[in-house]
């Protein structure tokens, strides 16, 4: 099982400090992070989308390309690209650059996103949430199958024998479907044989095993083989050499993360007694020891067969030592534990 991690470039106002990092310093972060996760053989670094004041990435792709110039071997992804606003052309020529530049190492994971700042900013219809997103995907594999290209649809002018380039690295653009635990978007993507990215906001990583299940069941009932239904699971967690320091590091700034999820969706704000139960032994949040974080690993990644795992450690801005510290320990000493349990 691969080893990886996700961001959005979170650069909230420090809940202890008050500090707040500039775009500028957490662009240069977040290469340095993506740079070290590539020199301790971590295999995927996934940057997300957003259009709001305190993330620092709004245009993954960009910082993907200059992540490209500064790594050798780490597939760098989008994690995800709200597909739904996006015009799928641009967006491919994007991501093809980026594999050309990187030598085939990047990849495209499309999703409908779990913000919606991009609607009204881009003049796309809420209303029209699930039509965008299926029109854009299926022009989207189009173009990345049929070379030249033509195709008509509801929300964008048509293609008459166009040719869209650059080209992929190989034949294809990796491209993965990101859902937070749809099953009809499981179903989707096992049909269309697309990769799958699990993301595990809250709670036990084991209830997406049902999904996984039928994922792989519908991809394989159209005759699509097990190496392409490829799964990757995620999880939010921290890592330091001492249990409690790391959860006592990293609640202030999950807590953050959570009164923000109140204010903006009506969540109740969890209390510490809940977030010790969470983090108990890493059952829910992978936050802990390197052997801690490792055991729930192993045991998800039998549980669900995932190819892959990727970690958010950054939330709410977690000082960027800390996350340094966070990413050398899965490197060294968690990457090995998974690799003898469960192979590459």
């Amino acid at each position: 099982m691969e080893l990886g991690i996700y961001s959005f470039g979170d650069r909230s106002p420090d809940p202890i400090t008050g500090q707040q990092d500039t775009v500028a310093d957490k662009l240069a972060q977040t290469l340095e992070r993506i740079k070290l996760a590539d020199e301790l053989g971590l295999s995927f670094y996934g940057l997300g989308e957003h259009h709001l004041e305190n993330f620092a990435i709004s245009s993954p792709g960009t910082v993907l390309a200059a992540a490209a110039s500064v790594t050798e071997q780490i597939t760098l992804s989008s994690a995800v690209t709200v597909l739904s606003t996006e015009d799928p052309v641009r967006l491919y020529q994007q991501f093809t650059t980026l594999d050309q530049l990187s030598r085939g190492r990047a990849e495209l994971l499309a999703g409908r996103g779990s913000f919606t700042e991009s609607f009204p900013l881009f003049g796309a219809d809420l209303a029209e949430y699930d039509e965008l997103f299926e029109e854009k995907l299926a022009l989207l594999l189009h173009l990345d199958r049929e070379h030249p290209i033509t195709w008509s649809g509801r929300y964008r002018p048509p293609l008459e024998n166009a040719h869209v380039y650059p080209r992929p690295y190989r034949d294809h653009l990796r491209i993965s479907i990101g859902t937070g635990g749809n099953p009809e978007s499981s179903a989707r993507a096992g049909l269309l044989g697309l990769p799958v990215v699990y993301a595990v906001i809250g709670g036990r990583p084991e209830r997406f095993a049902p999904l996984v299940d039928l994922y792989r069941r519908a991809g394989a009932s159209v005759g699509h083989t097990p190496e392409e239904l490829h799964v990757t699971m995620s999880a939010i967690g921290f890592i330091a050499r001492d249990s409690q320091e790391a959860k006592d590091i990293f609640y202030p700034y999950w807590l953050e993360t959570m009164k923000y999820g109140a204010r903006a969706r009506g969540w109740a704000i969890p209390t510490r007694a809940e977030y010790d139960r969470y983090t108990d032994n890493a059952q829910a949040l992978f936050v802990g020891t390197p052997d801690e974080v490792a055991d729930r690993l192993v045991a998800v990644g039998k549980l669900t067969s995932a190819d892959r795992y990727a970690l958010q450690m950054d939330w709410s801005g977690v000082p960027h030592e800390q996350v340094m510290t966070a990413i050398e320990l899965l490197g060294t000493e968690v990457l090995p534990r998974v690799r003898k349990e469960l192979g590459d």
